[in-house]
């Protein structure tokens, strides 16, 4: 039976009573542990200062008895003090089988370090609305156009809409231009809000020599091949009419060669502007973004960067409701100098308490997560690459993974599982939450290039969909679109070509995020992990109301005894079996 399980804790609200702590509040802990678990006694260690102490727990009999728990749980109850900023914490429990250790990282009957204890963060929480938020990501020059191209400037090469195929890589990659802007976003609202997306993320939108605008010339004002700053007010107006959001694209870790601040840097060695970069005091030359000389290097050991780019994210808020940070990971980080967490702490500071501020890093974020600088991440180690291993089609051939040579492993169930285990061990709860899960995006191969098929490109919809994290989808995808990379995946938006739309698809996107839209459980509940095997995952998410089970199956398998009656919610029909046929996808509501 599926629920006869292990003990389980996940900092979730339905065993942290407190999701935003305050410094030195007390906080009460839950711990459940199945009856078969034999569980006798329970500690909750607490890290005070460097050291650890120790509490006893006792159980919990109202909360055992509650909604039926009783039968099958013993609820054990204790509270703790956040001491720390971030305080860790785990679970010693002795068992009728001897002593064991639970952490964010699962059950252990061996000693671990503290790097996947579970974490109360003290520091200023995300924006309520983050909680519940789905965004959609748009390549501004590849949604819409409002009208036929404006005059072009010298470096653009024009692209004609429907006629003209993205240039994959080589020449002309950055130059290809097919003239989408911010008043053709507006006219797509209606399509955006269908999808139950209710956030939109623009990549720059700064003037640039480039269509992807990384490598800004200014970021005082709105690139005027996009409408400028009016058609932005436009757009965030409309957005908000609606009770939707709208976030802006930041490259803290660099600016372009044409931007003012480094044209001035360069004209001058003994220009105030000059400390802003790195330049070798022998040759004059400067560092780059991975050498690219398009992309001069700050340096924020600078006040003038430090007080400039604080200044450049507030002045857009209004109009946005937060940032997306460009290689967060890399940004105030040159060599020796270290100044990472600083600078995120800085400045998120500027933007106050309603704003947004998502980190960019393709690989392990932990480190630079519950710092009170970046909220979360876009999750592509912990998210992106386990589900494109474990739903990648049997033809797929890339030569990388964002830089990670080999192309995309072909993984089980029980590999996918490790992996995603292991990421969200490694951060709080409310960084993992409040972190971006995506299935690709402006810098990746499509997911329907890597499933290679509907089919499974609507699984990895649907782990998207009712796994803690927030959903990210790339504009495009709700249409099965494909690309080979990330440049590849830039296709302008079929609106007007019928033969690109895939109406499958479209109709599963809107079903399963709606589904996230309409279950509280979905956003806020808390992750049990129930079963895993090669071609099947299952898994819970728990509120103190009730319980969703979700079942997605890559291939046919044998059934699996529930425990438990359930009642159908997508895909499935009442009853205590889980069915073995698949692929398939189903979600139900258990029944206490």
């Amino acid at each position: 039976m599926l629920f006869a399980g292990e003990p389980h804790h996940d900092g979730s609200a339905l065993y942290v009573s407190d999701q935003a702590p305050a410094l030195g509040s007390r906080v009460t802990l839950w711990l459940r542990a199945p009856l078969a678990a034999g569980v006798a006694a329970v500690h909750v260690r607490t890290v005070h200062d460097g050291e650890p102490r120790y509490a006893e727990a006792s159980a919990d009999a109202t909360r055992s008895r509650a909604g039926g728990y009783g039968a099958t749980d013993v609820w054990w109850r204790a509270e703790i003090t956040a001491v720390n900023p971030v305080t860790p914490y785990r679970f010693l429990l002795r068992t009728d089988r001897g002593q064991a250790w639970l952490t964010a990282g699962g059950l252990v009957t061996h000693d671990v370090t503290d790097a996947s204890d579970f974490r109360l963060v003290c520091h200023r929480p995300p924006p309520a609305w983050m909680s519940d938020a789905i965004v959609y990501q748009i390549f501004p020059d590849r949604f819409d156009r409002s009208r036929p191209m404006r005059e072009l400037p010298d470096w653009a090469l024009p692209r004609d809409w429907d006629q003209d195929p993205v240039i994959p890589s080589g020449p002309g990659t950055s130059q290809q231009f097919y003239g989408g802007d911010l008043d053709g976003i507006v006219r797509r609202l209606d399509h955006i809000q269908s999808l139950g997306a209710d956030t939109v993320y623009l990549t720059p939108i700064f003037p640039a020599r480039s269509n992807h605008r990384y490598n800004a010339s200014t970021f005082d004002r709105i690139d005027p091949l996009l409408g400028g700053d009016e058609a932005l007010h436009r757009l965030s107006g409309a957005l908000h009419a609606r009770g939707m959001r709208l976030l802006g694209d930041i490259t803290t870790n660099h600016c372009g060669d044409t931007h003012e601040w480094f044209t001035a840097a360069v004209s001058d060695v003994n220009a105030p502007e000059r400390e802003m970069f790195y330049f070798d005091p022998v040759t004059g030359d400067y560092e780059s973004w991975w050498g690219v000389k398009t992309l001069p290097k700050l340096n924020w050991g600078s006040d003038l960067v430090r007080s400039g780019m604080k200044s450049v994210l507030k002045k857009w808020l209004g109009p946005l409701d937060g940032w997306r940070v460009d290689v967060a990971n890399m940004t105030a980080r040159r060599a020796a100098d270290d100044r990472n967490h600083e600078v995120a702490a800085l400045l998120r500071a500027g933007l106050g308490p309603e704003a947004a501020f998502i980190a960019e890093h393709n690989h392990d974020a932990s480190h630079d997560l519950d710092r009170d600088g970046w909220h979360g991440t876009m999750n592509y180690g912990g998210f992106t690459r386990p589900v494109w291993a474990w739903l990648r089609g049997p033809e797929l051939d890339l030569e990388h993974f964002l830089g990670v040579p080999g192309g995309v492993p072909a993984r089980d169930g029980h590999a996918t599982l490790a992996t995603l285990r292991t990421f969200a061990a490694a951060m709080s709860w409310r960084s993992l939450v409040h972190s971006w899960q995506l299935l690709d995006s402006h810098d990746s191969p499509r997911i329907r290039t890597v499933t290679g098929s509907r089919e499974r490109h609507l699984l990895a919809l649907g782990l998207q969909a009712t796994l803690p994290g927030t959903p990210m989808v790339f504009a495009g995808s709700e249409f099965g679109l494909t690309g080979v990379n990330g440049e590849h995946s830039r296709t302008p938006m079929p609106w007007d070509r019928p033969a690109d739309q895939d109406a499958e698809t479209l109709d599963g996107y809107r079903a399963l995020l709606g589904l996230r839209r309409s279950e509280p459980a979905l956003r806020h509940g808390g992750l049990r992990w129930l079963h895993a095997d090669a071609d099947c995952l299952v898994f819970a998410r728990e509120t103190y109301e009730e319980s969703l089970l979700v079942c997605v199956r890559r291939a046919p398998g044998e059934p699996l005894a529930l425990g438990a009656r359930a009642t159908g919610v997508y895909g499935a029909a009442d009853g205590d079996v889980l069915p073995g046929d698949g692929p398939s996808l189903r979600v139900w509501r258990l029944t206490r």
